[in-house]
């Protein structure tokens, strides 16, 4: 025996059924972005990792100073058609090297995390949509990394949370800089400086440290580098350079959220100052290292987008922390980083 079951006629009706499309293409939508969220997270997550490993192999490289022994023995080599022994280090030496490398990369990368933590903290914490922090490697050059960056999507905190973020990477990052600092020059000397050794420009700051551990050094000494020492060294500056007000460098941020619309003629005003700096010191010293840097801060431009609410306010303490900060490039930069 079998029976029909009744069909309820409002259910199958041509109405009914489009009234549910609406419903369903937006059901299909969200799971589309879902998909599409989660996929994008995937391949960030990837990225992100990958630029970590590759930037801890290259300050290892760097702090080891290998790649530069092996660029002489290359040129020595096309020189003379053979390479001395002189010039090639034994095993042990090559791994003290290495281990050399290791704590300069280990030192380094945890100011540069510390940096972009202190930013990432303060996006979750506003609710301000960010990327993860991507570590950017320089296989060639004495410090084996360009730092790091965040990306984050302009408009959407206001002028308490901009602040808060573009100030909490370089404060966060300039408390394991000092420390690494002070550390490598207790355990630091001083030498007669080799006339043909590449020689790095002391900011004024690790100049004032370095006088109250050697004193005044003797003509022709300088101190000599250690791998926390250098780390510290990079520390400085990159956090300088962060510092620079600038379009939407950390200092960037600070400058706009205190003057706002008025940041934009400073900033403006600084960076053709820059250009015509890094122009003279290419044109009459050779100096060319910062040509790079000022062509990438004029592709930035000098403008910051306005924050999601200008009008609100951040309070004395931020006002005093906030210029303070900006502050100190001038005792943490040094014009001349890298003396050839």
């Amino acid at each position: 025996m079998s029976s029909e079951l009744p069909q309820n006629s409002a259910d199958s009706s041509p109405s009914s059924l489009d009234s549910r499309e609406p419903l369903l293409a937006e059901l299909v939508a969200q799971r589309t972005a879902t998909v599409e969220r989660q996929r994008r997270g995937t391949v960030q997550r990837r990225v992100a990792l990958f630029l970590f490993v590759a930037t801890c192999a290259s300050t290892l490289l760097a702090g080891s100073h290998l790649p530069e022994i092996i660029a002489d023995c290359a040129q020595v080599k096309l020189m003379t058609g053979s390479v001395p022994a002189k010039h090639i280090p034994s095993w042990p030496r090559v791994v003290e090297m290495l281990l050399d490398g290791l704590l300069y990369s280990i030192c380094l990368m945890t100011i540069l995390g510390l940096h972009e933590m202190g930013h990432y903290i303060q996006t979750r914490r506003y609710g301000v949509p960010a990327s993860l922090p991507f570590f950017i490697p320089m296989p060639i050059g004495p410090i084996g990394t360009l730092g790091a960056v965040i990306g984050m999507r302009p408009g959407v905190g206001d002028r308490k949370a901009i602040f808060d973020i573009g100030i909490s990477g370089p404060l966060a990052g300039l408390v394991p800089t000092l420390i690494f600092c002070v550390i490598g020059l207790q355990q630091a000397t001083h030498g007669p400086v080799h006339p043909l050794a590449m020689s790095f420009g002391d900011p004024l700051l690790l100049q004032f440290l370095a006088l109250q551990k050697f004193g005044p050094l003797p003509e022709g000494h300088d101190v000599i580098l250690n791998p926390i020492l250098f780390a510290g060294w990079v520390g400085l500056l990159i956090t300088s350079l962060n510092l620079i007000p600038i379009g939407q460098l950390d200092g960037g941020h600070i400058l706009y959220a205190l003057l706002r619309k008025k940041a934009r003629p400073v900033a403006s005003f600084l960076l053709i100052t820059a250009g015509i700096a890094a122009g003279v010191a290419w044109v009459v010293y050779q100096y060319h290292v910062w040509v790079l840097m000022v062509f990438l801060l004029f592709m930035m431009g000098p403008a910051h987008p306005p924050t999601a609410n200008d009008d609100a306010p951040l309070g004395p303490w931020r006002v005093v922390l906030g210029w303070l900060t900006l502050a100190f490039v001038f005792i943490g930069f040094t014009p001349m980083p890298f003396r050839f």
